[in-house]
């Protein structure tokens, strides 16, 4: 189970599976510690959502001293099933909004190098973690139901095999908090939704896309101890998380990964 560590500013969870590889730096946010006022109190980081500028500069800055990070490298999020490679090339392209890089629109993001933190934002949608510890390779991934509809999870483990030769029995992967099965209602799911999640139905109009998700990674090699979940709804706990199906407009959690130098 997920774990939470807490500085006298900030608090994250961390994957009891993760926190165990030499080298490697993760956490899940909570929506505290930060300076941001209602709806968006108080660590949001996310710029888009109509918070001041300068405390979302001030929220990511403080996220990047927590994780030790020498750069945060994030993207413009769209729902959609694009993988970004953040490499030296990438970097030197991405726009610079300080104190993170932001790559071109996508999901996902898949790094090799040290020192860099790849940042997700949520709100419900699950951000999942995959890591190599063999090749030395991670995934930071955004996954609303979207993201499951398109199979994200599955993409981003052949990009990891194809491109850095990755055997998908050395992947670990971890869930966030996100939309738990209790609260994922899809009252049009015959439109929105595959007939191949029906056997993940919770209950009537419910969907439970933490075994969504997990049945994905199974399905792409990983093995299913490998596979851990936090197991915590960000509807129903919004006095740690942030959740746009119960609040609306409000900000965004962060989930970063990444190698220490």
């Amino acid at each position: 189970m997920a774990e939470q560590i807490q500085t006298s500013l900030i608090s994250c969870h961390r994957f009891s599976n993760l926190s165990g590889i030499d080298g490697l730096v993760h956490g899940v946010f909570t929506r505290h510690g930060g300076v941001s006022q209602p709806p968006y109190a108080t660590l949001n980081v996310a710029w888009n959502n109509g918070d001041r500028p300068e405390a979302v500069q001030e929220n990511l800055r403080r996220v990047k001293q927590s994780v030790g990070m020498g750069m945060l490298v994030s993207t413009c999020q769209v729902h959609g099933d694009i993988i970004r490679l953040v490499d030296s090339e990438a970097i030197s392209r991405a726009k610079v909004r300080d104190p993170v890089l932001i790559m071109q629109s996508g999901d996902a993001l898949v790094s090799s190098l040290r020192g860099v933190g790849l940042l997700i934002k949520t709100a419900d949608c699950q951000a999942v973690f995959l890591v190599d510890p063999m090749k030395g390779v991670i995934a930071n991934i955004h996954c609303g139901w979207r993201g499951s509809v398109a199979d994200l999870p599955a993409k981003v483990v052949s990009l990891l095999k194809d491109r850095f030769g990755c055997n998908p029995k050395d992947l670990y992967a971890a869930i966030s908090p996100s939309l738990g099965p209790c609260c994922a209602e899809f009252r049009n799911f015959q439109k929105e939704l595959p007939r191949s999640f029906l056997p993940f139905q919770s209950r009537p109009l419910h969907f439970d896309f933490w075994r969504i998700t997990r049945s994905q990674l199974t399905n792409a090699g990983v093995p299913p101890v490998n596979i851990e979940t936090a197991e915590r709804c960000t509807v129903c706990e919004t006095d740690r998380f942030f959740s746009y199906r119960r609040e609306g407009n409000t900000g965004r959690n962060a989930a970063v990964i990444g190698w220490a130098e």
